[in-house]
C-alpha cells in the first residue's frame, strides 16, 4: 500500500517526465523501488498504470485540437484523393505506430511481464537510452 506522500513523489515524477524523451515508465520503477515499494507487487503494478492513464487523458486534453484535426484530415483523405496531406499521412503513421506497438506488445506480454519487469533492465536500458540521445 503507497502512503500519500509516496503517490505525491510519483505523480511528480510521472509528471515531470512525461512530456520528456525519457522512459517515464523506468523512472517511476526506479523512484519506487528507492522508496522500498516492492515494484512486482500487482497493487504497484496498478498504481503506475493508473497514474499513467492520467497522463494519457492529459495528453488527449491538451493535443484534442491536433488530434481532431488530424482524425478530421485522415478521414476526408480515405474519401478523397486530393486531401491527402501531411495531416492524412500523420494519421497514418500513428495507426502504424499503435499496430506495431500493440503487436509487439501483445506478443512480448510474458516476456514484459517477467524478466523486463527486472530492475537492472530498468535501469540498463534508462542509461542506453542516455547514450543514445547524448
Amino acid at each position: 500500500m503507497l502512503e500519500w506522500w509516496q503517490s505525491v513523489i510519483l505523480g511528480v515524477i510521472e509528471g515531470v517526465t512525461e512530456f520528456l524523451p525519457i522512459s517515464s515508465t523506468g523512472h517511476l520503477t526506479v523512484a519506487e523501488k528507492l522508496m522500498g515499494l516492492p515494484i512486482d507487487a500487482p497493487s504497484v503494478t496498478a498504481y503506475t498504470a493508473i497514474i499513467q492513464i492520467g497522463a494519457m487523458i492529459a495528453s488527449i486534453v491538451y493535443f484534442w485540437k491536433d488530434i481532431v484535426r488530424i482524425a478530421g484530415a485522415w478521414f476526408a483523405g480515405l474519401a478523397h484523393r486530393d486531401k491527402r496531406g501531411a495531416d492524412f499521412q500523420m494519421g497514418w503513421a500513428v495507426i502504424a505506430g499503435v499496430a506495431v506497438t500493440g503487436i509487439i506488445a501483445f506478443a512480448l506480454k510474458d516476456i514484459v511481464r517477467g524478466p523486463l519487469r527486472s530492475l537492472w533492465f530498468v535501469v540498463g536500458g534508462l542509461l542506453v537510452w542516455s547514450i543514445v540521445m547524448f
